[in-house]
């Protein structure tokens, strides 16, 4: 058996019986494979070993740099065969992939709630366990989501990444810059099914149905 094969058994033998041979001599976590290992040690050590030359951003891992140049292209290389929406990255295609089967392949073992994605069914874990592993280096202060340490960072530094190419006004949210732009395009893509009303927020819409059905959640 070829060294890549052998190795490929080895990993796959993991993920069955559960072993985590690979751990952090600093926050004593643990991995499947060493190469995770080797990425998560960047989050102690600040590391970043790729860097985009377009806007010398820096990140520790390959994938996110790859992502990021994708922002600056426009490219959306991974499209669904099904309503032809594309996406940046592979990830967001096969969890979009889901919302047309209804298929939620990842369950909470605690709640039986299920979940489209292995990273949404990880964060929701956390509310049981109480684990925060994002770190703010400046404050000291803990999230259980990668994203939030991310925007948390952004108050700090008072950078703000995402601009509005109408308006340029800038945001520290990704999010908030898409909720932003439907005001210059007018776009509503929420909407009732019951009443046609459209909304440019998801969470709009849910208070609208909630008033509609009487249902205080």
């Amino acid at each position: 058996m070829a060294l890549t094969q052998k190795s490929e058994l080895i990993r796959h033998k993991h993920l069955h019986s559960g072993e985590r041979p690979y751990c952090c001599d600093v926050c004593s976590k643990t991995f499947t494979r060493k190469s995770g290992l080797i990425i998560h040690k960047r989050l102690h050590s600040g590391e970043r070993p790729y860097c985009y030359d377009v806007c010398s951003k820096e990140f520790n891992i390959k994938c996110d740099l790859i992502t990021h140049k994708h922002l600056h292209s426009g490219e959306r290389p991974y499209c669904c065969d099904i309503c032809s929406k594309a996406f940046t990255q592979k990830s967001h295609l096969t969890s979009h992939k889901h919302v047309h089967s209804g298929e939620r392949p990842y369950c909470c073992d605690v709640f039986s709630k299920a979940f489209t994605r292995k990273s949404s069914l990880i964060i929701h874990i956390r509310l049981h366990s109480g684990e925060q592993p994002h770190c703010c280096d400046v404050c000291s202060k803990t999230f259980a989501h990668r994203i939030n340490h991310i925007w948390h960072k952004c108050l700090h530094s008072g950078e703000r990444p995402y601009c509005s190419d109408v308006c340029s006004k800038p945001f520290t949210q990704k999010s908030v810059l898409i909720r932003h732009k439907r005001l210059h395009s007018g776009e509503h893509p929420y909407c009732c099914f019951v009443c046609s009303k459209a909304f440019t927020r998801k969470s709009s819409l849910i208070s609208h149905k909630c008033l509609r059905s009487g249902e205080r959640p």
